[in-house]
């Protein structure tokens, strides 16, 4: 039971920290990690360092920085700001367009990606900025997007799926097939429970529609900044070469999994900033030592974003070497409940471990076992394997360890911490509650 009392000291120190002592989410989470690696004893240092060694190592760490510098670039030029023209022409009108908008696209990219931290820093950079100009916070931007990155969990086909269903526990229970449609009418739910939120989230929080003294004429916002839609290619490009018939074309051709080869995270703030650095050229400094001055005023930013996401990671990793995965996997198997309470202990169970872990990761963990026992109480085998992936899909709502919560508060200049509470209230308690009614029947799938 060692991990599992270092998970809720882990939580529990960064609350602490950030909201009853009132210190930068930064520190906070540097404080949790110390405590998680605490409790190696003396293996202290070995655990601590090969946490944060690997958790520097991945590739969403880079890319949370990498979003960071492209869009305090992008700032300081005009291209986004003529973007955001041409998007408001179009939908300025709706009370709380950009946030509906930000929604139906997240669930568009999740259901072609199903990468949580690719969804937000794709659909982010576009909408973020743009709700900001509408009046909404930066803290409340960066939730609406990073609540939604988990949306691609709940459609087919996603790896976490995979992972699940081709498992040998699940694959005894049901056939892949068999949980492609029930999969995708739960993501529907999601989808319209969102849409709800958004309703909620527009009149809690006084969002309107743009002055129409401020909006142009849809052709006229066109003709003046129509080569900033070319921003859209930065998304376009490496979704084209890794999914649909062109992915197919280049696996085949190159005889590699260009999926694999080309990561969405990687390689789209790579060409935002590329882009941005062509198109707004005539704004942005001429010499070397003004572009030391202009990415190093973006330092306090990265600084904190940086920190966080290490040592989210790097507590991730100390986590599951002390063995938390099985120990979860060891509680859950002993549950022996009424199926409404089993069904709310296993939600329970996979959004925690949720928290550190992946999605991917979390099915990998406890997946099978979780199924199994919703199995055991009755319920059919697609149907639990749904409502289990659709816990698991809180991943980027989960504070305070979910990357795409760190992705889009990059975007948006927010402080992380800010976030923690909207993103549970709005999406991770209501998804979980999804997953139990999936389990219960409640919802039909």
């Amino acid at each position: 039971m060692t991990a599992i009392w270092a998970l809720a000291a882990y939580i529990t120190s960064i609350i602490v920290w950030n909201a009853a002592l009132k210190r930068n989410i930064g520190e906070a989470m540097l404080v949790g990690l110390l405590v998680v690696t605490a409790f190696a004893g003396g293996d202290f240092l070995t655990v601590l360092g090969t946490s944060v060694l690997d958790a520097m190592q991945e590739e969403v760490t880079y890319a949370a920085i990498a979003f960071v510098v492209a869009s305090h670039v992008l700032s300081r030029t005009p291209i986004l700001l003529r973007l955001i023209d041409i998007l408001n022409s179009l939908l300025g009108r709706v009370r709380g367009g950009p946030v509906y908008t930000s929604i139906l696209g997240g669930a568009a990219f999740a259901s072609i990606a199903h990468i949580g931290a690719a969804v937000t820093a794709a659909v982010g950079s576009i909408t973020i900025p743009w709700m900001k100009r509408s009046g909404v916070t930066p803290a409340m931007s960066a939730t609406v997007v990073a609540g939604c990155a988990g949306m691609g969990i709940t459609f087919p086909f996603s790896g976490t799926m995979f992972i699940l269903v081709g498992s040998a526990g699940v694959s005894q229970l049901m056939s892949a097939d068999e949980i492609v449609v029930p999969l995708f009418v739960a993501g529907t739910w999601c989808l319209v429970y969102r849409l709800v939120a958004a309703f909620v989230i527009v009149r809690r929080h006084g969002i309107q529609a743009m002055d129409p003294a401020d909006l142009l004429p849809v052709r006229r916002s066109v003709r003046v900044g129509w080569t900033s839609l070319l921003l859209l290619v930065a998304i376009a490009v490496p979704v084209a070469l890794t999914l649909g018939p062109t992915g197919r074309a280049l696996n085949s051709w190159t005889g590699v999994d260009v999926g694999d080869a080309i990561s969405l995270v990687l390689w789209i703030p790579v060409l935002l900033t590329v882009l941005v650095a062509f198109l707004g050229r005539d704004a942005l400094p001429k010499r070397p030592a003004q572009w030391w001055t202009l990415l190093g005023d973006s330092a306090p930013r990265i600084g904190v974003v940086g920190v966080t996401i290490v040592a989210a990671f790097a507590a991730s990793g100390a986590l599951a070497s002390l063995g938390l995965p099985a120990q979860l996997t060891s509680l859950l198997s002993r549950l022996d409940a009424p199926l409404w309470i089993l069904a709310i202990c296993v939600g329970v169970l996979v959004v925690a471990v949720a928290i550190p872990l992946t999605g991917s990761a979390t099915m990998a963990a406890i997946g099978p076992v979780a199924v199994a026992t919703l199995v055991g109480a009755g319920v059919p085998a697609p149907v639990a394997a749904t409502a289990v992936l659709v816990f698991a899909s809180t991943e980027g709502a989960s504070p305070p360890s979910a990357a795409p919560i760190y992705v889009a508060s990059g975007i948006a200049g927010a402080d992380p911490g800010k976030t923690f509470k909207p993103l549970v209230g709005y999406f991770c308690l209501p998804i979980l509650a999804i997953g139990v009614f999936i389990s219960l029947g409640a919802l039909p799938v």
